[in-house]
C-alpha cells in the first residue's frame, strides 16, 4: 500500500479552508503556518490573506522571520515568503520590516539554463506593502526596483508607485517610460499607473506613444489609453484610428476602444460594424466579443450582422458571440 503524503494530505485539507467556518479556519491555517514545509506554509498564507484573516498577522510574521533565517535551503522557490509577504500586504499590514527584507532578497536557485532568481515577485510586493507604511525613506529604497533586472520586480515598484506614490511617484513612472524599459508589459504598467494616478497630467504624455516607433511599447500606450475607460482616451483611439492602415495596428485599435466599455466606443464600434468592409467589419466583430454576455450589445451586433448579409460577419459572430 502507498504510503500517504503528509504534505499532499496537509495541501488538500487547506483547500476546504475557504468556505470553513472562520474559527475553524483560523485554527487550521496557525496550525498549518507553523508547518515545516515550505508548500504548506505558503498555501496557507494564500488563503489567510484571502480570506483577509487579521488574526493570523503574528503567525505570518512569525513563518516570514523562522524561513528567512535560511531561505535557501528552507523555502525552495521562494514560495512561502512570498505567499507570506503577499498575504500581509493584503492584510494592509504597516510594518516596514517584513517589507524591508523582501525588497532586497535574492535567491538564485539551480534551473535546466543558468540560475534563476525566485525571489523577483518578493521584492515587488515587498515594495507595494512598503510605501503603504509610514517608512520616512519608502520611495528612495523603492526607486531602486525600477532597474531590477527581473520585470516581476519592476511590475511590482511601478504599481507601489503608481497607487501611494503621490506627485514623486507619478514623476518617477514618467521617468522611467522615459528611460523605457525590454518589456512591453512594464511599459504598460507604467502608462496604466500614470493614467490612474494622475489622469489630467499624464493622458497626453501616453497619448505621443501610440505613435511609437516600437511597436509593443505603441500597443502597450494603446491598451492603457483604453483601459482608462476615461472619455478624453477613447477620443486618442479615435483620432489614431482615422490615420491608422495597418490591419494589424487597427485590430489592436478595436480591441482597445472596446476594452474601454463605454457607451460611445460601442457606439462607434457599432458603425464602423456598418460600413467597414467585410475584413474589417470582422475585425470589430471579434473585438465587440468581450460584450457576448450583455444581451443588449449583443442583439444590436446581431441585427447589424443580419442587416449586411455577409457570410463572413455572419460565421464570425456565430463563432464569437453564440459557442
Amino acid at each position: 500500500m502507498k504510503k500517504s503524503d503528509p504534505i499532499e494530505i496537509a495541501l488538500n485539507r487547506l483547500s476546504g479552508l475557504r468556505t470553513a467556518p472562520t474559527e475553524l479556519a483560523i485554527q487550521e491555517l496557525r496550525t498549518c503556518l507553523a508547518n515545516r514545509s515550505n508548500l504548506v506554509v505558503a498555501k496557507a498564507a494564500k488563503i489567510a490573506g484571502e480570506l483577509r484573516l487579521s488574526a493570523l498577522v503574528p503567525d505570518l510574521v512569525t513563518a516570514f522571520h523562522r524561513f528567512m533565517k535560511n531561505p535557501q535551503q528552507l523555502d525552495k522557490r521562494c514560495a512561502a515568503i512570498t505567499e507570506i509577504t503577499g498575504a500581509l500586504y493584503e492584510m494592509d499590514y504597516r510594518e516596514p520590516e517584513i517589507y524591508l527584507q523582501g525588497l532586497t532578497h535574492v535567491q538564485r536557485e539551480a534551473s535546466f539554463g543558468p540560475p534563476v532568481d525566485t525571489a523577483s515577485a518578493l521584492r515587488g510586493t515587498s515594495a507595494q506593502g512598503l510605501v503603504r507604511t509610514r517608512y520616512a525613506s519608502a520611495l528612495a529604497d523603492v526607486v531602486h526596483l525600477l532597474v531590477d533586472p527581473e520585470p516581476p520586480a519592476r511590475l511590482g515598484a511601478i504599481r507601489a508607485l503608481a497607487s501611494n506614490g503621490g506627485d514623486a511617484g507619478a514623476l518617477l513612472l514618467r521617468l522611467k517610460v522615459l528611460t523605457g524599459d525590454k518589456e512591453p508589459e512594464v511599459m504598460g504598467e507604467c502608462f496604466a499607473g500614470l493614467i490612474a494616478a494622475a489622469p489630467e497630467q499624464s493622458l497626453s504624455f501616453v497619448a505621443k506613444y501610440v505613435d511609437d516607433d516600437d511597436q509593443a511599447t505603441a500597443e502597450a500606450a494603446l491598451w492603457a489609453l483604453g483601459e482608462s475607460r476615461l472619455p478624453a482616451a477613447f477620443e486618442v483611439l479615435k483620432e489614431k484610428w482615422e490615420r491608422t492602415v495597418s490591419r494589424s495596428s487597427r485590430k489592436i485599435l478595436l480591441a482597445a476602444m472596446a476594452a474601454s466599455r463605454l457607451e460611445e466606443s460601442i457606439d462607434f464600434l457599432r458603425s464602423l460594424l456598418e460600413t467597414e468592409s467585410s475584413q474589417a467589419a470582422s475585425d470589430v466583430v471579434v473585438a465587440l466579443a468581450i460584450y457576448k454576455a450583455n444581451e443588449s450589445v449583443k442583439q444590436s451586433v446581431a441585427a447589424i450582422v443580419r442587416r449586411r448579409s455577409d457570410k463572413l460577419l455572419i460565421e464570425m459572430f456565430q463563432h464569437h458571440f453564440e459557442i
